[in-house]
């Protein structure tokens, strides 16, 4: 079974000294109402461009999206 999005990024959180991927991760991790059981790309990236925190960019998130499809 494939992880959800949000269990991929997981990996990217707490880290020393912060990148964009781990600033998504935290914000994501802190954000109650992320979608955290989804693998949709389309439902993922229309919260995060209506409803995320800034610091959840969409351009982080499409990378970070790459990297998840590479599994």
């Amino acid at each position: 079974m494939r992880r959800s999005f949000y269990q991929f990024a997981l990996k990217y959180r707490g880290k020393l000294h912060a990148d964009d991927f781990s600033r998504f991760a935290d914000a994501m991790f802190l954000d109650h109402s992320f979608p955290k059981n989804s693998e949709d790309f389309e439902k993922l990236s229309r919260y995060i461009e209506e409803k995320a925190h800034p610091i959840m960019k969409a351009s982080t998130f499409d990378a970070m999206w790459e990297e998840y499809t590479k599994l």
